[in-house]
């Protein structure tokens, strides 16, 4: 039997649900970041938030760019 990922972005990745993916890579990278991982935290969001052509305006999305916003102060 094959071993499935449990990391939520990567599940949701795989039933092609880009917002809950964003949400999952976005809590995913908020805890990376406060173990001092910023670059892989950085890295895991902004693949999943550029993929959005629109709905900028939705609180998933924004949480988002805040998110990478202080990523690149």
């Amino acid at each position: 039997m094959p071993t499935r990922r449990l990391a939520p972005p990567f599940i949701a990745r795989d039933q092609e649900a880009k917002l809950w993916e964003l949400r999952a890579a976005a809590s995913l990278a908020r805890l990376w970041r406060d173990q001092g991982r910023r670059g892989d935290a950085r890295d895991l969001v902004v693949p999943v938030y550029n993929w959005f052509t629109e709905g900028f305006d939705t609180p998933d999305l924004k949480q988002a760019k805040a998110l990478l916003d202080k990523f690149d102060a």
